[in-house]
């Protein structure tokens, strides 16, 4: 090899091994008489290649931008520990209707004693909005969460299935959706005996309808997919498909619904409530409790109302602003896929 190729062949390790550069803009290089021009690929100019990261990570800094959702979550955090660790920190008396009229006056503005005054039956106020936040909770989570397990496996199997089965499915959820949902919460209400549980059960009953089409859509799309696909030609059951790769790959969807659905449920049992259908007393939730504030308004009794109805506005606003940050972060994903 001649000193002048031997020259040459450094030249190009040493390009070799440089950083890339972008296409077309590299610096010339000169070699013996000839100019040669670095067309390596590299980074940007004016600025620092950042790496985006897994999705994983992508999705939660898109969460974290949405500063709302972000004091979304602190306020339910919170909400959660006044409703459930509050009343072992400040314990007063919301089942004994006779105890609360014999140690309390009714209707008493806040003071030391009540912070936030009592009702019309002597319970406290503060101590009523922690016992029913409890029930309009529990009943928003798990009237949730069974909704969206209902409306997940049926949509799933009517997506897979196809044909008739698909069509006689969707056509049942159809009806029920025809129905108003409020009468037919009063109707199932009104026939059943009214607990918590019932309320839980109804308010599901109403609700795992849209998950329902919603999953059947995604299922659609990823039936066809080719890892379905080679699943089927392997001998993979139905069953394993459904819950092994059509849900999983529904996840994000399942999720963001179940978050709108627990402010939807809430607002749902407050209706109920509100009308007089809620929890039996002397249990109480925060429907029950703002109809009778509503009843003692007129008398000026105003911390009877105020408060709970500030409280469902703001846990709904905030289960809200969760869920529109997840559907955010759900693009990030669904871009990636």
């Amino acid at each position: 090899m001649t000193e002048e190729e031997a020259d040459y062949d450094a030249v190009f390790n040493d390009v070799e091994a440089a950083t890339p550069l972008p296409m077309g803009h590299g610096p010339t290089i000169t070699v013996g008489d000839a100019l040669i021009e670095d067309t390596a690929p590299h980074g940007p100019e004016g600025g620092e290649v950042r790496s985006s990261g897994s999705v994983f990570r992508q999705m939660s800094r898109v969460f974290v931008e949405n500063k709302l959702a972000v004091v979304g979550i602190v306020f339910i955090v919170l909400m959660v520990l006044f409703c459930f660790v509050g009343p072992h920190l400040y314990s007063t008396n919301q089942t004994n209707t006779q105890e609360a009229l014999i140690n309390s006056n009714a209707n008493q503005p806040p003071s030391s004693q009540n912070p936030l005054g009592t009702d019309a039956a002597g319970f406290d106020m503060l101590g009523r909005l922690m016992y029913g936040g409890q029930v309009s909770l529990i009943v928003g989570f798990a009237s949730a969460l069974v909704a969206t397990v209902v409306g997940t496996i049926y949509g799933a199997m009517a997506g897979f299935f196809g044909g008739w089965a698909d069509s006689l499915l969707m056509r049942v959820v159809d009806v029920l959706l025809s129905i108003p949902v409020l009468f037919l919460l009063i109707a199932l209400v009104t026939i059943f005996h009214q607990s918590e549980l019932l309320l839980i059960l109804v308010i599901a009953f109403v609700s795992w309808l849209i998950p329902a089409r919603l999953v059947r859509g995604e299922t659609l799309s990823l039936r066809g997919r080719e890892y379905v696909q080679a699943v089927q030609v392997m001998g993979g059951s139905r069953r394993r498909i459904i819950g092994r790769h059509i849900i999983p790959n529904s996840v994000g969807t399942i999720v963001v619904f179940a978050t709108f659905q627990i402010a939807d449920s809430i607002l749902l049992l407050a209706a109920l409530g509100f009308i007089g259908l809620g929890v039996p007393t002397p249990q109480t939730d925060w429907g029950t409790m703002l109809s009778n504030g509503v009843e003692s308004a007129a008398s000026g009794y105003w911390w009877q109302i105020y408060p709970t109805g500030l409280c469902i506005v703001l846990v709904v606003m905030a289960f809200n602003y969760v869920g529109d940050a997840l559907r955010d972060s759900l693009e990030v994903r669904l871009q990636q896929r």
